[in-house]
Formats: structure tokens, sequence, C-alpha cells
């Protein structure tokens, strides 16, 4: 991780989809930008909350800055790395990891500016991704201890580009009903849709809901892995605002591990990031987990981006609600009381 200057509020971008008032709240949030294998040898550019970033390793780390140069403001994602630092495509300007500006080809001997330097935010990695947080807030990542566990075997999924609001995202994660009718193509069952009780009670972070049910976490040519009469526990965890957990047990104590990471690139286009952890079906190849979750997220996608309104109603009249729905409802009045605005678009 690389430090970054002291606190301040990051400027309200012109154009920004976001109210003002929730800009400023999620900027104090963390949110992934990138995946981390992805950031290597060359910067790679990255959106959050309308703001344009650039992800790139120096000598100091993985690093996140604004992706724009103050020299003539070119986009730095457009440039490489040169002995562990960030050069400018337009006239070479060398940059290290702290933001400093350290050459300017065209003048070796000036005395470069503090003003050359670039706008950097905090960077960390963490579960296969790059967080970072655009108000420098106090690092609060999700709890995903099964990452680490050796035990288990971690694997990055495909990053999901959706046309919808995070906040629709995260509450379509949560949402158990829709299992049968959205993903009849990975592992819903039409012929049993009924949801039964769910458990929801608030957390320090969030929220968590648990039910127990007799819907397979297997698609259907893997349906008989499981026995009849098997109850699948699945166990929610809200991070809020738009980070959620699933974990899933399986037959003879297996887990599998989900982490969905809706990252708000503006208030109605996300950037899904999703990280597994299994110590379930080790046999079945990592390429073939990978699509078997690109299925199921594309699946979601299609229910999102059809939503109308994209935005996320924080105002509970605006739309009606079935028992089903609990755990939804509590993330809405989870995202009301962080003071997000009721016509919430994000």
């Amino acid at each position: 991780m690389t430090d970054a200057p002291p606190p301040t509020n990051p400027p309200y971008p012109k154009g920004c989809t976001f109210q003002e008032g929730d800009f400023t709240r999620l900027s104090a949030h963390w949110f992934p930008i990138a995946v981390a294998a992805e950031v290597g040898e060359r910067p790679v550019s990255a959106q959050l909350l309308d703001l344009d970033l650039v992800a790139f390793r120096t000598l100091e780390g993985v690093c996140v800055a604004l992706d724009r140069c103050p020299h003539r403001g070119m986009r730095l994602s457009r440039g490489w790395i040169c002995e562990g630092q960030i050069v400018c495509p337009y006239h070479g300007l060398h940059f290290e990891g702290t933001g400093r500006c350290t050459a300017i080809p065209s003048e070796p001997d000036a005395v470069i500016s503090s003003r050359l330097d670039l706008q950097i935010f905090p960077a960390v990695e963490a579960f296969g991704l790059i967080w970072t947080s655009l108000a420098r807030g106090p690092l609060t990542l999700p709890a995903f201890e099964a990452w680490d566990d050796p035990g288990f075997q971690s694997i990055v999924c495909p990053v999901v580009d959706i046309a919808g609001a995070p906040g629709r995202q995260v509450e379509g994660f949560l949402d158990v009903a829709h299992f049968a009718w959205a993903h009849t193509t990975t592992f819903g069952d039409r012929n049993n849709p009924v949801v039964p009780e769910i458990v929801v009670r608030r957390t320090e972070g969030g929220l968590r809901a648990e039910y127990v049910s007799p819907v397979s976490n297997y698609g259907p040519d893997q349906k008989h892995k499981a026995p009849d009469d098997f109850l699948w526990r699945r166990t929610f965890e809200v991070f809020a605002p738009f980070t959620a957990r699933l974990v899933v047990d399986f037959p003879e104590q297996r887990q599998l591990w989900i982490l969905n990471a809706a990252s708000p690139v503006s208030a109605r286009k996300t950037r899904l990031f999703c990280a597994l952890a299994r110590n379930v079906d080790l046999d079945i190849p990592v390429e073939a987990v990978r699509a078997f979750n690109l299925a199921i997220f594309n699946e979601d996608r299609a229910m999102v981006e059809n939503q109308s309104p994209l935005d996320l109603p924080l105002d509970l009249s605006l739309e009606a609600h079935i028992a089903a729905d609990r755990t939804s409802v509590a993330y809405r009045r989870l995202l009301k009381q962080m003071g997000l605005s009721l016509t919430f678009a994000g």
C-alpha cells in the first residue's frame, strides 16, 4: 500500500452524475477499481464516481492517481512504466509513486515545481483487486477470510460492466427470490421458487442475512453431487455501501465464498468485481468456475439494466414490496441512514 497526502475532500467533478452530497459521502469509502494482475508493465485506466483514475506499479508499490498529467492534461494511462516510474506519453515527464515529478526531459537541469506533482490517492491490493478511496477515508475493506486460507482456492472472476446503478446490482445480489426466474440457464429452478424465511439483522458494517433452502447451488449437470434432501445454507454479509459477501454451505462441510463489489463508475454505470474462494469441487478447472460465474452475473446484468428507474429508490413508498424482499428493504434503509439521498442515483 502506498501512502497518500493528508485527507482532503476531492473536488466535485464537472458534470458529475451524483448529487454533491452523495458524491461526498461515497468518496470516503473504499472501492475496487482494477484487477491487480492486470496492473503490471503498463498503467491501467479506471473510473470511480465520475473521476478518471490511473492505476500503476512503481518502486513504491501499487499507486492510484488522477488520470491527468498536470502539465498539459494528457491521460497518464496512455503512458508506460520506466525504471519504476510512470512516464507521460506527451512530453516524457516522469513521476514516482508518491506523485512527485522527478524529470522533465526537455529541461534536464530545471528545478521542478510541486505544481507538476500528481494527485495521488491511497491504494491497497486485496483479494486480487486494487482498492482506493477518493477522500482518503480510513481503510475499511470487507471481511473475506477465506481468501488467505490455505485450505481454499482463490479466484478472481471476469469484470462485468453494467449499465445500471451499483445499488441496484447489490440489491439483486441479495435477492434470492429471482433465482428461479433469472438464473434458469445456470442454477435456478422454476419448479422450486419458494423463498423460506430470511433472518436479517444489522451489523457494525452493514447487514447480515441468512436462510436455508432446497435450491441447489449446482448447475443442471452437477446437481447429482448433492443429496436430494440436502438443505443449502446461504449467508449474506453487506459491507455498506456497495459490497456484499455470500457464503454457501455445500455438502461435507465445504464452502464457497463470493465477494460482490459493485464499484460506482458513475451514478448509472457499475463495474462489478468478483472474487471467489472455495474448498469444494477443486477438480473443476478455474476457467470453468470463472465462466460459470460470469454467466450468472450476466443474467443479473440483464435484470439490472432493464429496471426502471435505473436508480435505487430509497423512499420505500416508490416501489411495492413482498415478503421475500426483507433483505433488500433492510439494505435500502441502511443506505438511507448513511445519509444518501432518497432519489439516490447509484
